[in-house]
C-alpha cells in the first residue's frame, strides 16, 4: 500500500504512548547486511559519469530518481526511477527507492558524484514502524548510507543533508518534472533542455554491459513467448482469453526480471489491426491469428521489445501465410539495411519498399509501388501505418530526447540497439481486400545490435519463418 493508504489507515490510531515508543526501540537483534558487493553496472557507470562531467564543466548537475506517481486516490504505482538516474548510478530493481537524487558536484576539473537517499530506518528510531513510506516495518529493509556507498561506489548521504548544497548561487542544471521539491528549489537554467538531450543521447550507443543485459531480456522474452503458446488452448476456452495470454507473459517477466517493459499487446483476430491494443479483453478463437507484442524488463530496467504473429490453431491458412510472408520479406530487407554508416531512414525505406511492391502485386494499390513510395503520395501506408524501427534500451522507446542529428536524421553506429518491425494491417471492413484477408493484422518485430559488418539479432531465440513457427508451436503444444 502507498503512504496515503497507510496514513489514512493510521489516522484513527491513538498517538503511541511513551512506553510503547520505548518498547519499539528495544529488544532487537543486530541485523547488519554482510558482504554487500558492488553492483554489476558500477564500472560502466563511472565511465558514463566521466563523459557527463566533461560535457558540463563547472556546473552542478542534479539527476532525480523521481517521486512516487499516484495510480488513483491513495494508491501509488510501483516505483520506477527516471532512466537517467538508473543509467548514471546503477540503482535499479528492488533496490531503487523514490526521492533519491544523484548530484554531480563540480570539483576542480571534474565532478564529485554524491548519492542522496532515504536510508534504512533503524530500530532506534520511530520511523521504522511509524513511517508508511520508508519505514522498514511497512516497506521492508533498505540500504544504510554505508551499504549504499559500498554497493554503488558513490559517496552516499542522507536526503535531508542535500539542502545544504543549494544554498548560494552555484550554477545548477536539473532534470525537471521528476521531483517536485527539487523543481521548487532550483532556479531555471537556459541549458536544461541541453542537459536532458545529452543524458538521453548518451544512451544511443550501448556498452558491453547494456548489450549483455538486453540479450538476457530477449532470452527471457523468448521463454515468455513459449509460455504464451502453451496457454493458447486455455485461452481459447476462457472468456477474454487474450488476458490468459497476457498473464502468462507477465508471470515469466516477474519471475526472471523486474516487470514487463511496457503493456503487453495480446491482440487476437481483428484486434491485431489496432496498433496499441492493450485492452486485451477479446476472445481467442481457433483459426485466427494472435499478434503478441511483449518484452521482459530486467532488474536493471533494460527491456526487450518483440512481436510475433501466431496461428492460434498452430497452422497458417493460405491467406494468412501469404500476408505473413510479405511482412517476413519486408523484415529481411530491414535487417539488411542495418549497418554502420547507413542512414536511420534506410531501415524504414527498405521495409516499406517490399511492402508497397507486395501490395501493388496484390492489386490493391491504384498506382505503382514506386509512385506510392514518393513522400507526397504514400498510399501503401493505409495498410503499413507505422515506421519500422526505434531505439531500445532502458526505455522501450529509448533515447527519445536525443538530438535529431543523432537519431531520426542520424546514421547508424556500432553498438546501437534498435528494433526492426514492419507490419501489415487489413481492417475487417476494408473492401479493397478480398474477404479472406480482412481482419488480419501482422507484425514481426526483433531487436538487433549494430555490428561492424551489419547487425546481430538479439531475439533470434524465437522463430520467424512460418514453417519454423508451426514446428515450434507443435513442439510446445504436443
Amino acid at each position: 500500500m502507498s503512504e496515503k493508504a497507510t496514513t489514512s489507515k493510521r489516522a484513527h490510531d491513538p498517538t503511541p504512548s511513551d512506553a510503547y515508543a520505548e518498547l519499539m526501540k528495544t529488544g532487537w537483534a543486530q541485523t547488519p547486511l554482510h558482504g554487500v558487493s558492488a553492483a554489476p553496472a558500477v564500472p560502466w557507470c563511472v565511465a558514463r559519469r566521466d563523459s557527463l562531467s566533461e560535457a558540463f564543466p563547472g556546473i552542478r548537475l542534479v539527476i532525480p530518481a523521481g517521486n512516487f506517481k499516484v495510480r488513483s486516490n491513495d494508491s501509488d504505482f510501483n516505483f520506477r526511477p527516471h532512466s537517467a538516474f538508473a543509467y548514471y548510478t546503477g540503482v535499479a530493481g528492488v533496490e531503487a527507492t523514490a526521492d533519491a537524487v544523484l548530484v554531480m558536484e563540480p570539483t576542480g576539473a571534474g565532478h564529485k558524484p554524491i548519492l542522496f537517499i532515504n536510508p534504512r530506518s533503524t530500530r532506534d528510531t520511530d520511523a521504522f514502524y511509524r513511517d508508511p513510506r520508508y519505514g522498514e516495518l511497512w516497506v521492508g529493509r533498505r540500504f544504510t548510507t554505508e551499504e549504499a556507498e559500498a554497493r554503488y561506489e558513490i559517496e552516499t548521504r542522507r536526503l535531508d543533508e542535500m539542502t545544504e548544497l543549494f544554498k548560494g548561487e552555484k550554477e545548477t542544471l536539473v532534470i525537471r518534472g521528476e521531483d517536485d521539491s527539487l523543481d521548487g528549489k532550483i532556479k531555471a537554467h537556459d541549458r536544461e533542455a541541453e542537459f536532458l538531450t545529452f543524458v538521453s543521447g548518451a544512451r544511443m550507443i550501448k556498452d558491453e554491459y547494456e548489450i549483455n543485459e538486453m540479450q538476457e531480456a530477449c532470452d527471457t522474452t523468448a521463454r515468455g513467448f513459449a509460455d504464451m503458446v502453451r496457454v493458447l488452448p486455455a485461452a481459447v476456452n476462457t472468456p477474454r482469453g487474450e488476458r490468459v495470454v497476457e498473464a502468462a507473459f507477465f508471470g515469466r517477466s516477474r519471475i526472471e526480471g523486474n516487470d514487463t517493459g511496457y503493456n503487453t499487446i495480446a491482440a487476437s483476430g481483428s484486434h491485431a489491426c489496432t496498433l496499441h491494443w492493450i485492452r486485451n479483453d477479446g476472445d481467442v478463437k481457433p483459426g485466427d491469428l494472435i499478434l503478441i507484442d511483449a518484452g521482459a524488463e530486467r532488474d536493471s530496467y533494460y527491456t526487450a521489445d518483440v512481436t510475433r504473429t501466431l496461428p492460434v490453431s498452430g497452422k497458417f491458412s493460405p491467406a494468412q501465410r501469404s500476408l505473413y510472408m510479405l511482412v517476413y520479406e519486408a523484415q529481411k530487407a530491414g535487417f539488411e539495411a542495418v549497418k554502420p554508416g547507413a542512414d536511420w531512414t534506410d531501415i524504414n525505406e527498405a521495409s516499406q519498399r517490399v511492402l508497397a511492391q507486395g501490395l501493388a502485386d496484390m492489386g490493391v494499390l491504384s498506382i505503382s509501388a514506386e509512385e506510392s513510395l514518393q513522400p507526397e503520395m504514400g498510399l501503401h501506408r493505409r495498410w503499413t501505418l507505422h515506421g519500422v524501427s526505434h531505439m531500445l534500451g532502458l526505455d522501450v522507446h529509448d533515447c527519445s530526447q536525443a538530438r535529431k542529428d543523432q537519431y531520426a536524421e542520424g546514421t547508424l553506429k556500432v553498438g546501437m540497439v534498435l528494433t526492426v518491425e514492419p507490419g501489415l494491417y487489413i481492417q475487417p471492413d476494408d473492401e479493397l481486400f478480398a474477404p479472406e484477408f480482412r481482419g488480419i493484422g501482422i507484425r514481426i518485430e526483433d531487436d538487433v545490435v549494430v555490428t561492424e559488418d551489419g547487425c546481430r539479432i538479439l531475439s533470434n531465440g524465437l522463430p520467424r519463418h512460418p514453417d519454423d513457427i508451426e514446428a515450434w508451436m507443435a513442439s510446445l503444444l504436443n
